[in-house]
């Protein structure tokens, strides 16, 4: 039989528009061959198979060959290394731009420790699905080599970074954009990379493509959320408004597993709180340090102290309390008026013969916390326990909520609005605002089946009027 034979420039034609099934270099190392820069063309240039970014703000799009530079399903991966302040990111279903900031398509966010114009810390970190789903736990190092690894099918983005996925992002049929982000969605086009600024300097290096077809879909299975929860939350991320659930426990069957994955399907970050102190199985500094190590190292996720009782300050070092990001307390453990020792929690361990007496001694003895221990966050707040939460309203009265907000904004510690509980009440949330205190959301979970949305913090947003400025956040 005679072979038919292709002219080798079909075969080239033929072999770049098909998907592949292996990886691709799309950078060669030694030039910007396929690559088109706008605006500044200086502020790219290759060194030893490296890619540098420094100068005016630029972007780097590929127009090679390869799928005639127009992806739809597709996987890619970087090495990146980012100095010191850098802000960058990898643009991918964009398109060719002379000038500004790619507008079609999502960017993933290279951000280890850049200070914006204003001097506030932009909260999106690397591995940020920029605008759509923000991280915001650093926890890649400056001048430190890690890998990106981005993967489209379908409506489905997943984002890894150091092989840690970070995002795992579907675009709803009728995805909410402000009018900034009206083209931030799925379709097809080619990758750029950014060049932020003179003062930022990034390096790429092993930049690889593995195209899928266009029916290409992941096969694991994650839980859809309700649309109007998708808007929200969706909204709060354009707004750089920090999503987190502070107060989160390991409890029941509840795995670190479970938590990042919760993470990556509500868009909500998460801090572990380690309960330390003389009661807890955590009460000394080698305890804590073992536990870190084993559970929360090199992750995505903020560690948090939950200081129990009142001796934790004699118990743990200053070495180990500074491990942590931050650190809260609550008045729960509590010395009642004979003394005793309760968990204000337990309804067998409270006795309560004068309510008024009762709510003096927790008053002050809250003040006393706020004002004395070195803490962050204050959580639980106002909590009082079940024998007399139907007083709540009239328990605490206009004086003690003015002692308790008075000594949170002059100590500068943050209010926790708390999910479980439904705590504190829009009246003394707004009291607390007025008086400039900043807040956290926070679950403090008995199970996985409690790590739920935030729905009470979520409308205490709304019907509170509270921005991104009145949300605490730590110094990382």
């Amino acid at each position: 039989m005679k072979k038919l034979l292709l002219p080798l420039f079909l075969v080239f034609l033929i072999s770049c528009n098909q998907p592949q099934s292996e990886w691709v270099s799309i950078f060669n190392g030694k030039n910007l061959d396929d690559w088109k820069s706008s605006e500044h063309e200086n502020s790219f240039r290759v060194e030893d198979n490296t890619l540098i970014c420094k100068g005016e703000r630029s972007h780097l799009f590929y127009n090679g060959k390869l799928n005639n530079a127009d992806f739809k399903n597709f996987e890619l991966k970087a090495e990146v290394k980012a100095s010191e302040g850098t802000n960058s990111g990898i643009f991918f279903h964009t398109s060719f731009q002379d000038s500004g900031f790619p507008e079609k398509g999502y960017e993933v966010q290279i951000n280890n420790s850049y200070n914006s114009d204003n001097k506030t810390i932009e909260r999106g970190k690397t591995g940020s699905l920029f605008a759509i789903r923000n991280l915001y736990m650093k926890f890649v190092d400056d001048n430190e080599w890690f890998t990106m690894h981005i993967a489209v099918k379908g409506k489905r983005i997943k984002v890894w970074v150091n092989d840690i996925q970070v995002v795992d992002y579907i675009e709803p049929e009728n995805a909410y954009r402000e009018d900034l982000y009206k083209n931030r969605l799925l379709s097809s086009g080619t990758f750029a990379i950014q060049c932020q600024n003179p003062e930022s300097e990034v390096y790429f290096k092993n930049i690889m493509v593995k195209q899928l077809p266009d029916d290409a879909v992941f096969e694991d299975e994650r839980e859809i959320y309700p649309e109007d929860y998708v808007k929200k939350i969706t909204q709060l991320h354009m707004q750089e408004f920090p999503i987190i659930d502070f107060h989160v426990h390991l409890k029941g069957t509840l795995t670190m597993d479970d938590v990042l994955k919760k993470s990556r399907e509500t868009g909500i970050n998460y801090g572990i709180a380690i309960n330390c102190g003389l009661d807890f199985d955590i009460n000394n500094d080698e305890k804590l340090q073992t536990y870190i190590q084993n559970n929360l190292a090199s992750l995505p996720i903020f560690k948090a102290m939950q200081a129990e009782g009142r001796e934790w300050l004699d118990i743990f070092s200053d070495e180990s309390i500074n491990t942590f990001d931050y650190i809260f307390t609550d008045a729960m453990t509590f010395n009642d008026l004979y003394g005793e020792r309760v968990h204000l929690w337990i309804p067998e361990e409270v006795n309560i013969s004068d309510k008024q007496d009762f709510m003096e001694l927790l008053t002050n003895y809250i003040v006393k916390i706020v004002s004395t221990e070195p803490i962050d966050i204050y959580v639980n707040s106002t909590f009082i326990p079940a024998v007399i939460e139907d007083e709540y309203d009239e328990l605490w009265t206009d004086e003690r909520i003015e002692k308790v907000v008075n000594a949170l904004a002059e100590n500068n510690v943050a209010l926790e609005i708390n999910h479980r509980y439904k705590l504190p009440s829009k009246k003394i949330i707004l009291k607390a605002k007025e008086k400039g205190v900043k807040f956290t959301f926070g679950t403090n979970n008995t199970s996985e089946k409690d790590l739920e949305t935030l729905d009470y913090c979520l409308k205490m947003i709304e019907e509170c009027g509270l921005t991104k400025e009145d949300i605490y956040m730590p110094s990382l």
